[in-house]
């Protein structure tokens, strides 16, 4: 039986990879091995770690690594924390792959510590392109991977191209499509009874905006600006909103702040911000709502899936590949105001499965239990 050692680092590790978990644990000829730290252990982004466990998955070790201060030089210490930590871990699992997930920046220390311990290394989303140090991060541990499992096609062409051998390369699609294909997508108000958060409580029957917006790591000194207009669009729309709280990346301080503020000065009685949903959660919240705005891969990916219209602001995704759902729009209150505005009256897109088909965790764990694990590896071209 293999052992299978998945590194989760954050809210949006545990979306993309929770039915490829499933899979994993529930295989005949696999265990799961399962690592959860950084970000998603931290209260601050909604604790992750308690809704894991929730959905049945116990930890079989935490690493704690997020040296606080959300810049370059805090985001490149904890990921040199990252690999301090995980070499330990390994040698006490002894696992047989390691699974790590798409382009968060301690990504990079699962990648470096599985390679130099001989041990193969299984990546899930490579290939793929976007604005920020996220492509660095991404084509490193393609580099590094010996398994690899793109979302779509071209990212599978883009891997082979970067020198991979085919034969290790397998599209799968994305798991988190998974979710979407089994979970009843009706919302009720009782969200606002399990998760809290700041604001009004809001009547999700009817229209309401989903705002999602990440500091860019590479303009990371103009995050505060950049979330102003953000606010300043959707204040001036005036329809209900959802809030998420942002991620940990260089720059999150700076739209925490611009939150703070601009709440504490205008008000708002129609926006309602959270931390963190489930899975599940979150997938019913964007299929329900009128519009999502902002910058996360989630609005493209599940957004494409799902027919969500999408107002995506800055450069954080440029590059990715997007259905017609989604509307590319600058850090201009104005441009996002008008996106917004012609979203909300176009309503839902058809059903666009350019990320996956709601089967891929079952692939990845077929494929894990059956492929050859080699840590030796060669250029092709």
């Amino acid at each position: 039986m293999r052992k299978v050692c998945v590194v989760v680092l954050s809210r949006a590790n545990y979306g993309r990879i929770k039915s490829a978990l499933r899979a994993i644990r529930d295989h005949p000829d696999l265990e799961l091995q399962l690592v959860v730290g950084a970000s998603a252990l931290l209260e601050k982004y909604g604790s992750a770690v308690d809704i894991i466990r929730k959905d049945g998955f116990e930890p079989d070790a935490r690493i704690h690594i997020i040296i606080e201060g959300e810049n370059p030089t805090t985001m490149a210490k904890s990921t040199g924390l990252g690999l301090l930590e995980l070499p330990t871990i390994f040698e006490s699992l002894r696992p047989d792959v390691v699974l790590t997930v798409a382009d968060r920046f301690e990504t990079i220390s699962t990648a470096i510590a599985a390679t130099y311990m001989n041990i193969p290394l299984a990546h899930v989303q490579g290939g793929e392109i976007t604005g920020s140090i996220d492509d660095s991060v991404r084509h490193a541990v393609t580099k590094l991977a010996h398994v690899h499992f793109p979302a779509t096609k071209l990212s599978g062409e883009r891997i082979i191209r970067m020198g991979e051998e085919p034969g290790r390369v397998h599209v799968t699609g994305d798991p988190a499509m998974d979710i979407l294909a089994e979970t009843s997508l009706e919302i009720d108000n009782d969200l606002f009874k399990r998760y809290g958060g700041v604001g009004p409580t809001l009547n999700l029957k009817k229209p309401y905006l989903l705002v999602v917006q990440h500091p860019v790591t590479n303009e990371y000194e103009n995050a505060l600006a950049q979330i102003n207009e953000t606010l300043h669009a959707v204040y001036d729309f005036k329809m209900p909103t959802i809030w998420l709280w942002p991620n940990v990346d260089a720059g999150s301080d700076r739209i925490s702040k611009g939150i703070r503020m601009f709440r504490e000065k205008y008000g708002p009685d129609f926006i309602h911000f959270f931390k963190n949903f489930s899975v599940e959660d979150y997938a019913r919240v964007m299929n329900n709502s009128a519009c999502v705005v902002g910058n996360t891969s989630s609005s493209l990916r599940e957004g494409a899936f799902l027919g969500a219209p999408t107002v995506n602001i800055g450069s954080r995704q440029n590059g990715r590949e997007r259905g017609a759902n989604v509307i590319d729009v600058g850090y201009d209150r104005n441009a996002i105001l008008a996106a917004i505005s012609r979203q909300v009256e176009h309503g839902r897109y058809e059903s666009d499965h350019l990320y996956g088909d709601g089967k891929s965790g079952k692939r990845i764990a077929d494929i894990l239990a059956t492929c050859e694990l080699n840590v030796k590896k060669r250029m092709t071209y």
